[in-house]
């Protein structure tokens, strides 16, 4: 059955991953820096088709991005925040509005469409509760859209990952 399933998701997406493609991704994912040549002696490829394979995965989307993991609390962004938003009005406009305003604030880092009481969930970072309160009432309120916000202080982080293949 799960083969089933994932024949039908290849098929949908019209892009097959095989093993030796899953292996490229598991070690991009722990090391984007790694070179075609230690992928290759490490899943017994020659570099032409690990390259060709990199290649094909970028083309298809499957590799979306490389990205360097910054360490928040370095870079003056200590204050982590997960903030619950539900609009006042639900129309298609009201949606692009809004989305163009999280995407135009660089505190926020992720935004979600979420099912429930709220309809979106933002993780905001910040210097600070000063930097916060400054996002909060001069920036993200000031959308005339927002019906309500709930802020929630991330205290520690239990885990964290990027990894998605194992």
């Amino acid at each position: 059955m799960a083969q089933a399933v994932k024949k039908e998701q290849s098929t949908i997406t019209g892009f097959n991953i095989d093993d030796k493609d899953l292996a490229i991704l598991k070690l991009l994912q722990h090391n984007a820096r790694i070179t075609v040549k230690e992928i290759s002696d490490k899943i017994h490829l020659s570099t032409t088709p690990v390259h060709e394979r990199i290649k094909r995965m970028e083309e298809a989307g499957v590799i979306k991005q490389y990205a360097t993991l910054v360490d928040h609390s370095k870079v003056k962004k200590g204050l982590m925040v997960i903030c619950y938003v539900s609009l006042r009005q639900h129309s298609k406009n009201a949606g692009i509005k809004f989305i163009k305003l999280i995407q135009s604030l660089p505190e926020i880092i992720e935004c979600y469409s979420i099912s429930g009481e709220f309809d979106f969930m933002l993780k905001v970072m910040a210097e600070n509760m000063d930097a916060y309160y400054d996002f909060h009432v001069n920036k993200l309120s000031q959308e005339e859209n927002i019906g309500h916000v709930q802020s929630v202080f991330v205290m520690g982080v239990i885990k964290q990952t990027h990894v998605l293949v194992h």
